[in-house]
């Protein structure tokens, strides 16, 4: 699908949310969350209010709001809200430090900032420092509000009333600290309730600004990635649809989180686009309540990271859980899947996991495997729509069999990073983009990932992809978890570390670091095997899942971890 087949006109919240009233969706149910239901209608019209309520603040076209809130349903209506507007959303990760918002703030000139009241701590310590910001909206704790009503039929136990946070809409004087009450103390539901249901969607083009996503930072600073009201559409038609086979039947639920480029897909506009139901999370998604909500809402499709789908094994070998209920298909991105866990899943489940890689940048899933056709190990094949190339270090195209860096052709691509020129042009390289990923391509058509481009190491003048020997150390049965730089030696020469998390049961000594090292040299090229193993209790890793490879490196030429050391 190319974006040239999308009217020129075109509103994406209009798409996505109020074409589900004509199709005879009213009912239905969109979102399950906790204890509410809402119906397709309820969101067309909460987003509706929060668009006007926003307006009622000054929020202009093109202008950004910014949104600091666990997945719920009031997340979605300030999506939808603010780009039906004309607006651009800018939501922002939940796990972050409060220099980190301070600079997200300040970056997006977000003129509005909705914030739940268990954030509010994170911002409040950097409010003096944010320049742009002249609202704040706080959410946070519970009252009863509006009831839900229930459209689904698969779903016939009555949810509890849908409920809306409290708020206090604070007037900001930008840069200087201090505050004023703009409208009192009320709730987030009161002031939704205040605005028309009804709001016309804004003349935007199809090509227009719609929503920023920031980078998760694995290299260094966020950068925001400009999405435009084509994009979702895009990247819905031609992954969720023709790839993996999403139905409007579909119960979806993710855990990876709404603010994170896989998760919103998933999570909000790939069901959205299908007329399907999508189940939020708002908790972090520990193993316990992951198999608690997959109990409680019967889901068809589950969408996870490795990191997830490792913890949810160790969790069902320890209960000896053998079922996903109704859950017919598993999705896994942001990270490579180790086959061992592909096939792990699949003996027990009976369900296999289409891994696949995406990126902020490009939205969502580029590479895939498709149901019935997974390779363990692999990424998959291109989805439909997407071009690639395998290129050299000067851009010249290679051959099958070959490593080399990835460059994808589609629609769905950024239109480049906000206030970033210098980074935009090393990324966005006219009709490509550099996705500064190392992949090889087989004869049959699948992808192999080897690693980012910064990530691989030369031991002795031979390639050590980090990725390689993280695979082979988490098929050992001590190893929940494993992550691989370099360190220098006394010599001054890189060899390869490895930093473990271990599962529960195993203890961490000098015998099973012996133990690990042996088992690489048996099951990948001598060279390769860690020259150190040092064990952790947790990974450093971004909030989407992915191993923060440059704090590790710099933890290793911190601690030294190869002194006195030799191969």
């Amino acid at each position: 699908m190319s974006s040239a087949d999308l009217p020129e006109r075109l509103n994406a919240a209009k798409e996505l949310v109020d074409s589900h009233l004509d199709a005879g969706r009213a009912e239905k149910t969109a979102i399950l969350c906790g204890n509410q239901a809402v119906s397709y209608r309820q969101l067309h019209e909460g987003v509706n209010r929060a668009g006007n309520a926003l307006a009622a603040l000054g929020v202009q076209p093109e202008q950004r709001v910014a949104f600091l809130l666990p997945d719920s349903p009031e997340w979605a209506f300030l999506f939808f809200g603010a780009m039906k507007l004309g607006a651009v959303a800018v939501p922002l990760n939940t796990l972050l430090a409060p220099t980190d918002y301070a600079y997200l703030l300040n970056d997006s000139r977000a003129r509005v900032l909705v914030v739940h009241e268990s954030l509010l701590e994170r911002i409040w310590p950097v409010r003096t420092e944010l320049r742009h910001l002249e609202h704040l909206v706080a959410a946070g704790a519970q009252t009863p509000g509006q009831s839900a009503r229930i459209g689904a039929a698969r779903h016939p136990s009555p949810p509890a009333p849908l409920r809306a946070p409290t708020a206090t809409v604070l007037r900001m004087v930008p840069g200087s600290g201090e505050r004023g009450m703009s409208s009192g103390r009320s709730s987030l539901g009161e002031l939704l309730q205040q605005a028309s249901p009804c709001l016309d969607p804004y003349d935007s083009s199809r090509d227009d600004a719609a929503f920023w996503l920031y980078s998760s930072g694995t290299t260094g600073c966020p950068k925001a990635a400009i999405h435009l009201h084509h994009d979702m559409l895009v990247a819905a038609d031609q992954y969720a649809r023709m790839t993996i086979g999403l139905e409007e039947s579909d119960v979806s639920f993710s855990v990876a989180k709404l603010f994170f480029a896989y998760g919103l897909g998933n999570g909000l506009y790939f069901p959205l686009r299908t007329g399907g139901t999508t189940v939020l999370l708002a908790d972090r998604p520990t193993p316990e309540r992951v198999f608690a909500t997959i109990d409680r809402y019967r889901p068809t499709v589950f969408y996870g990271v490795p990191t997830s789908y490792a913890a949810l094994l160790q969790q069902a070998e320890k209960e000896g859980r053998t079922s996903l209920g109704r859950v017919r298909m598993c999705v896994s991105a942001g990270e490579t899947l180790p086959r061992h866990i592909f096939l792990r899943w699949w003996e027990r489940f009976g369900v296999e996991i289409l891994d696949g890689i995406g990126s902020t940048e490009i939205l969502h899933i580029f590479i895939s495997n498709w149901p019935g056709k997974a390779k363990p190990g692999s990424t998959g094949q291109l989805v439909p729509g997407y071009e690639a190339r395998i290129v050299d270090e000067r851009r010249h195209d290679l051959p099958p069999g070959q490593v080399g860096t990835l460059l994808i052709r589609g629609e769905s691509i950024a239109a480049g990073y906000w206030n970033k020129h210098e980074a935009t042009k090393r990324t966005f390289c006219g009709d490509w983009i550099d996705t500064h990923d190392k992949f090889m391509v087989d004869q049959d058509g699948y992808f192999w990932y080897a690693g980012r481009a910064d990530d691989m190491l030369k031991v002795g003048g031979q390639a050590v992809w980090p990725t390689e020997v993280e695979g082979v150390l988490q098929g050992h049965p001590a190893v929940l978890e494993s992550g691989v730089t370099g360190a220098a030696d006394d010599e001054g020469l890189l060899k390869p570390v490895a930093y473990v998390v271990l599962k529960d049961g195993h203890a961490p000594t000098a015998e099973l670091a012996r133990e690990l090292q042996e088992f690489v040299k048996h099951n990948a090229a001598p060279h390769k095997y860690p020259r150190a193993v040092i064990f952790l209790d947790a990974l450093p890793k971004t909030a989407t899942g992915k191993i923060k490879r440059y704090e590790l490196r710099e933890r290793a030429a911190v601690d030294g971890v190869l002194r006195d050391q030799r191969p």
